[in-house]
């Protein structure tokens, strides 16, 4: 059992599925910094200086009343909070993963269309003699009149 087990983990598709997703997780890691670090900021700054990530909504005050200034404090504090601002920071993040693959699916589409694309056939060939272009059914060269094979 543990050979054939062996066997199907070796598989390419296998294999080429893991390594898809820990790529997949690394990338994903970075788009959240790229939201949560560059993106953010500078669209919270033209909000009024927002930080999005604490934007949230109580629905029950926790041991210490609020109001709160963060969400780290009311969770803290144990209050039963809606945490919208994360949850739009997740949407964006989502939104550049999913924009990503787009392009990723496209560019191997476009290419698998060039790999199907049926290939012309050839019109012409060239006269071993004097190099010009004749018909590909010609026998004879129409150029230096010799015959052809």
């Amino acid at each position: 059992m543990f050979k054939e087990f062996r066997e199907f983990a070796m598989r390419g598709n296998v294999v080429d599925m893991a390594v898809g997703i820990i790529i997949g997780s690394a990338f994903g890691t970075i788009v959240k910094s790229l939201v949560t670090d560059i993106l953010m900021p500078p669209i919270g700054l033209m909000f009024g200086g927002v930080d999005f990530s604490d934007l949230f909504l109580t629905l029950k005050e926790g041991a210490t009343p609020g109001p709160y200034a963060t969400l780290a404090s009311a969770q803290e504090a144990g209050a039963v909070t809606i945490g919208y601002g994360v949850f739009i920071n997740s949407v964006i993040s989502f939104l550049i993963v999913a924009l990503a693959v787009f392009f990723v699916i496209r560019g191997i589409n476009a290419m698998k269309r060039q790999e199907e694309a049926p290939q012309e056939e050839p019109t012409t060939k060239d006269c071993p003699f004097c190099l010009s272009a004749v018909p590909i059914k010609a026998t004879r060269c129409p150029f230096c009149t010799s015959e052809l094979s």
